[in-house]
């Protein structure tokens, strides 16, 4: 069945080989990969939102874990940059944020350590759980001007440099 380790960072490889194929279009982002990492992304930072991150909350007694709040930020940076239309800065700055937001994850110590480590008998149950979970519903891309302002402002937030 795998671990729960397994499974959450080989969603990021999958996430991170989509995102490679969706930029080596030949005329700027090819559409068909970018859409399916688009949604791949909202439904994983779903995942780790809804389940992962409150499921190490229980199983602290109500301690969040500590890189939570630096993860927030990071999801909701990427969150913001899927909403405009894609171009090649905004996938620059994808990239640039899951270089960073990934070891937290996946690194020794990391997110998907911790919780393999909490969950003990539990991690079955819960490895369904991130299996079946539902897709996000993802709305059209959003082309007003000011939403790039909104984008940059989320990323900047976040700590980051927008490309764009």
């Amino acid at each position: 069945m795998g671990t729960l380790y397994e499974y959450l960072a080989g969603d990021h490889e999958r996430l991170n080989d989509l995102l490679t194929r969706a930029a080596e279009g030949e005329r700027g982002i090819d559409m068909g990969p970018y859409t399916e990492f688009r949604q791949g992304l909202l439904r994983h930072i779903g995942i780790e939102e809804k389940i992962v991150l409150p499921a190490i909350a229980r199983f602290q007694n109500g301690k969040q874990a500590e890189i939570a709040q630096r993860l927030r930020l990071d999801h909701g940076a990427l969150v913001a940059l899927l909403v405009p239309p894609p171009t090649p800065a905004i996938v620059e700055t994808i990239r640039l944020i899951l270089k960073a937001h990934n070891p937290l994850e996946e690194d020794e110590g990391g997110l998907y350590e911790l919780i393999e480590k909490l969950a003990g008998e539990e991690a079955d149950g819960l490895l369904e759980k991130l299996k079946t979970a539902p897709e996000v519903p993802a709305l059209p891309h959003n082309d007003w001007p000011g939403v790039i302002d909104a984008t940059r402002r989320a990323v900047e937030r976040a700590g980051y440099n927008p490309a764009f």
